[in-house]
């Protein structure tokens, strides 16, 4: 499963609080990422998804 933050992220910091196992901050302060979504965090990187409140964040199964 992967995960991208798409343009238009405000860089408020609710997807890398909610899953920093899968999201991060770069250094241009938006948020990113960087990994591949393993199974025991699908729950947290869907939930950070859901809480995005630009919705710009996509999760491919």
């Amino acid at each position: 499963m992967t995960a991208k933050v798409n343009e238009g992220c405000i860089s408020c910091g609710a997807c890398v609080a909610a899953c920093p196992e899968v999201f991060r901050f770069n250094d241009d302060g938006v948020a990113e990422a960087y990994a591949e979504v393993s199974p025991e965090y699908e729950y947290t990187a869907k939930e950070a998804r859901d809480d995005c409140p630009v919705s710009v964040i996509d999760i491919e199964e």
